[in-house]
């Protein structure tokens, strides 16, 4: 499918974030905090419909990682992929106008909250189907090296997906081909309603991907600036030749798997124990104790962010609706 040109771009970042890296980390988590938290109004207001899937807790994966990668290089994320997107550089209007399904969204309107995609920016989705990116990823990379592009593809899946058949014949495939491809498991412990060690015999899943002779290994998602390090590590690894690498990222969403789940399989205490490690206020902590942010700063950003989600609702609303006569173009590809 086509995608529209959006050629919006998020505004201009502070000019500290040069001088400071945690900065733009802590931006873009909040970016991601606070456009969720909106979804939520919006959602509950039924001014967004269909399913959605937040990633309240997980953020540190989707700036740590996706803000690592060149602009060439390709993303393939899941049904939980706002983050993911924010942090790829696709312009909040657009994400939310196809929330609101607008013709003015990524995707037109026609994939909602499950499924963005742009193409101009190398990202593939947004998917519905459990572990659905795995073979997609494999495919791309395999692509991109048929034809000499020294790029590398990022496949973002969870921890249900591992028990999928489609994650150990990618693995498999990529070892022996030695395609550049960064798999990254967002292990958030539960698969929609079940508990990891329900799921999994073996619960060490970056043990289970290094049986395929990849470099592996645990990361915590909680910590963005470990997300990142783990990243530039792993891509500089792929990009030497060698081939795949797995990353771990040991997190937790916060919210329910969705918003229609009544959220009864965990424990409220154990919700608790990882709030206490969020990582937009661990981070928020450490730069207040290092001297490089102070309360008059913090409150710039989030007024900042907060306007520029208003800005972006008000975009998406005013959108158009795709015309009923277009309704049955993409499902063909269209003559050339």
């Amino acid at each position: 499918m086509s995608t529209p040109t959006d050629t919006a771009t998020d505004p201009t970042p502070p000019g500290d974030e040069r001088d400071d890296p945690r900065l733009a980390l802590l931006r873009g988590m909040v970016r991601i905090r606070r456009f969720e938290e909106r979804c939520v109004e919006l959602y509950s207001a039924e001014r967004i419909r269909g399913f959605m899937h937040l990633c309240v807790g997980e953020e540190a994966v989707a700036v740590g990682l996706v803000g690592a990668l060149a602009a060439e290089d390709a993303v393939v994320s899941t049904y939980r992929e706002h983050g993911h997107a924010l942090a790829r550089g696709v312009p909040m209007s657009a994400v939310l106008a196809e929330m609101f399904g607008r013709a003015s969204g990524c995707s037109r309107g026609r994939g909602g909250s499950m499924h963005l995609f742009d193409v101009s920016r190398r990202f593939y989705g947004g998917n519905a189907i459990v572990g659905g990116g795995l073979p997609i990823a494999v495919g791309l990379a395999l692509a991109d090296a048929l034809r000499g592009h020294p790029v590398v593809t990022a496949c973002l899946f969870g921890d249900g997906a591992v028990a999928e058949g489609e994650f150990h014949e990618s693995l498999n495939l990529a070892a022996l081909w030695r395609l550049p491809v960064l798999f990254c498991c967002e292990n958030n412990r539960y698969a929609m309603g079940t508990a990891l060690e329900f799921e999994h015999a073996q619960t060490d899943l970056a043990l289970r991907a290094a049986s395929y002779g990849m470099p592996a290994w645990p990361v915590d998602g909680m910590d963005p600036e470990a997300v990142a390090e783990a990243t530039q590590r792993a891509l500089a690894t792929i990009r030497s030749g060698s081939g795949p690498c797995f990353l771990e990222m040991r997190t937790y969403r916060f919210r329910a798997h969705s918003m229609y789940d009544p959220d009864r399989y965990r424990d409220r205490a154990e919700v608790a124990r990882w709030k206490d490690q969020d990582p937009v206020d661990r981070l928020r902590a450490r730069m207040v104790r290092d001297g490089g942010l102070d309360g008059a700063s913090w409150d710039r950003l989030v007024a900042a962010v907060d306007e520029e989600i208003e800005a972006a609702v008000a975009a998406a609303e005013a959108g158009p609706l795709e015309p009923v006569e277009d309704l049955t173009r993409f499902v063909y590809a269209e003559p050339s």
